[in-house]
């Protein structure tokens, strides 16, 4: 056989094929989970990948070795028929999107032979099998393929669909992944996403989601029209970009203020994101959309399944210092995510008619993820955060990156930390329309430079754009703030003029 098209040093062997029966199958309208994402793929062309998760994992035996290929084959078929997520399509009826869990099928596996390094054999060949879109009505959700050694295999290789999976079932999966391999009898999953969608519409989670909507009408009311109030550049190409950084000033900064202060060191991040937006735009409210895993219910913490849902988060920023915002941050954050959990047409609906009242569609494309499963970095070595010269030492190693640039993605800008457990990582992603690509990389060490001063000494919130090193945006002569809002002549409604059309999607994870 001949090498992977484009995968060097992988070679390709006959196929197989796993047949799997699961305990149910049934159809039923999408839980909320899977219309937020539902909806986001309607940005998309039929066909499109951006919603593809490439996933690799490890293969190895009890004691360390490698198992045979049938033990494999055999972990893969029960983690399908344990999951209904991975044998669900999603199809357009007259009576709208329904999920559709097949009870039974055949799943193809790949089969490839490396000559070395399976890991990164398999990380290619997942990126390759996550190219192509997803049929979501006719096609499983899940793609794999087994990376052999010397004919034993080392790795798996999964290509998975966004609709299936978020982030928080990649990383139950990989938690079962060994214990399957192991032949370990798991208990079954105590809720699966035909579960949620009915608990959501006929059982307790409809007060809950009718308790969302009162916070959503109340940010709603409070916060800014838009973080971007302001004329639109010529945008780049690609329109997007993504910077990172990896810093330990800024880990060892974030749990300096969140002891000080009695908070979460992911309340520190979000309140100091949301700081530097509005000293950079030029306003004394921010407006973030908080990514909310939602897996607070112990009901569905095994729960494999898109889960997470956008959360209204809006500070006030007009007075005080920056420990102040942090504190009265972090209430505000909790019950951001005590009430993430929703209908997400019933919020459409309630942000349709603020609009109405407000004069302007309400652009709230500003978010702000943290992905770290415990909100902690655990591995972060030792410093002493009083000695007043660690903090700069820790900043000089500070690294910043580009990650990438993307033609359409549905945020003006986007927050985010990463998965490093010994450094704080970090990344923000700007709309090239509003802002330079350069500013991007100058936000990351502007957040930095803001949580390394705030650890050691007050900073006043009206001098937070100077402490970042940020320029704030200067608008035309005549545009005023009213409120919360800028406006511009003559149409005064506050509404950038010449602003491209927003053609974009998100990834939620």
């Amino acid at each position: 056989m001949t090498g992977h098209q484009g995968l060097p040093g992988l070679t390709e062997l006959a196929p197989e094929t796993v047949e799997f029966t699961g305990a149910r199958g049934g159809e039923y309208p999408l839980s909320w989970g899977q219309q937020m994402i539902w909806s986001s793929t309607r940005w998309l062309d039929d066909g499109d990948p951006y919603f593809n998760l490439p996933w690799a994992l490890p293969i190895s035996a009890p004691g360390g070795g490698a198992g045979d290929l049938a033990a494999v084959l055999r972990a893969v078929r029960r983690l399908v028929e344990r999951h209904e997520t991975l044998r669900t399509a999603y199809v357009e009826t007259p009576e709208g999107i329904v999920q559709r869990v097949n009870r039974a099928g055949r799943l193809t596996v790949g089969v490839y032979e490396a000559a070395a390094k399976p890991m990164s054999a398999a990380r290619a060949l997942a990126a390759d099998l996550a190219a192509t879109g997803f049929d979501y009505a006719a096609e499983s959700p899940i793609r794999c393929a087994v990376v052999l050694v010397r004919g034993r295999p080392r790795a798996l290789a999964l290509a998975l669909s966004h609709l299936a999976l978020d982030g928080w079932s990649l990383n139950l999966l990989a938690a079962e992944w060994p214990r399957l391999l192991a032949g370990d009898d798991l208990p079954e999953p105590v809720r699966q996403p035909l579960d949620q969608a009915a608990f959501e519409r006929e059982g307790g989670g409809a007060a809950r989601g009718a308790q969302a909507l009162r916070h959503w009408r109340a940010g709603l009311a409070a916060a800014p029209r838009s973080m971007f109030d302001f004329p639109t550049r010529e945008p780049e190409e690609p329109r997007f970009v993504r910077y990172g950084m990896e810093s330990l000033a800024m880990a060892v900064a974030a749990e300096t203020l969140a002891a000080r202060c009695s908070v979460t060191t992911s309340s520190v991040l979000t309140v100091a994101s949301a700081a530097l937006l509005a000293a950079l735009t030029g306003h004394r409210k921010a407006a973030l959309q908080l990514i909310v895993s939602n897996r607070h219910d112990p009901r569905i913490r095994d729960m494999a399944g898109p889960a997470a849902l956008d959360g209204l988060f809006v500070i006030d920023l007009a007075a005080g210092t920056f420990s102040d915002a942090v504190r009265r941050g972090h209430r505000q954050a909790m019950a951001t995510y005590r009430n993430g959990n929703y209908d997400p047409s019933a919020v459409r609906a309630v942000r349709d008619e603020a609009a109405g009242r407000r004069g302007a569609e309400l652009d709230l494309d500003v978010f702000f993820n943290d992905i770290r499963p415990d909100g902690r970095w655990p591995n972060l070595p030792p410093a002493d955060p009083d000695d007043p010269g660690t903090l700069s030492t820790l900043a000089g190693r500070t690294r910043t990156f580009f990650v990438g640039a993307y033609p359409k993605v549905k945020a003006r800008a986007f927050f985010a930390t990463g998965a490093a457990t010994a450094t704080c990582e970090f990344f923000v992603l700007v709309d090239t329309a509003y802002l330079p690509r350069e500013t991007a990389e100058r936000m990351l060490l502007g957040l930095e430079a803001l949580l390394v001063r705030a650890a050691t000494e007050e900073v006043p919130l009206d001098r937070v754009a100077e402490v970042c090193g940020v320029a704030p945006v200067r608008r035309p002569a005549g545009w005023t703030l009213i409120g919360d809002d800028w406006v511009c002549p003559p149409e005064g409604d506050g509404r950038p003029t010449g602003a491209p059309p927003l053609e974009m999607t998100r990834k939620v994870t």
